[in-house]
């Protein structure tokens, strides 16, 4: 574990910052959250990308969608290391332009997200690392993507 920092610490720091990337209330809390330098994302299908472009992903998701909630369920801590259930939720009443299918129009729907994510922390309490699996099909299918 990290000095100064418990499991149910890390747990929360890990809840708030979906919480403010869901929101975009305050990006300069969220910033704290993370190790902005050296963050590395590894989503489905070799997505690979930096801190700031899992901003501009999230960004993508704030404007294309209303309503938008993320909740946790199962969570497991070991070291530095969480993986947890993740559903993040909303209404697609703009288009998306960060879709896995490139950009697509609304279609007034309640979407589920449904990921499992694992996490790796730094030894300052950051989210360092982000590896996402999620079924891109029934994602798709609910954004209305031609052929999903």
């Amino acid at each position: 574990m990290i000095p100064g920092f418990t499991r149910d610490d890390l747990v929360a720091r890990m809840v708030r910052a979906g919480e403010l990337e869901v929101s975009g209330e305050d990006p300069a809390e969220t910033d704290t959250y993370f190790d902005t330098e050296g963050f590395r994302f590894h989503g489905p299908d070799g997505n690979e990308t930096d801190y700031a472009g899992l901003t501009a992903y999230f960004a993508s998701i704030r404007a294309a969608f209303d309503d938008r909630t993320i909740r946790r369920g199962i969570v497991v801590v070991e070291g530095l290391t969480m993986a947890c259930q993740t559903w993040i939720e909303g209404t697609f009443a703009r288009t998306f332009t960060h879709s896995p299918a490139g950009p697509l129009e609304p279609n007034g729907a309640r979407v589920v997200w449904d990921l499992i994510n694992i996490f790796r922390f730094d030894d300052r309490g950051r989210l360092a690392e982000e590896w996402v699996r999620t079924d891109y099909r029934s994602f798709l299918r609910q954004l209305g993507a031609a052929g999903a």
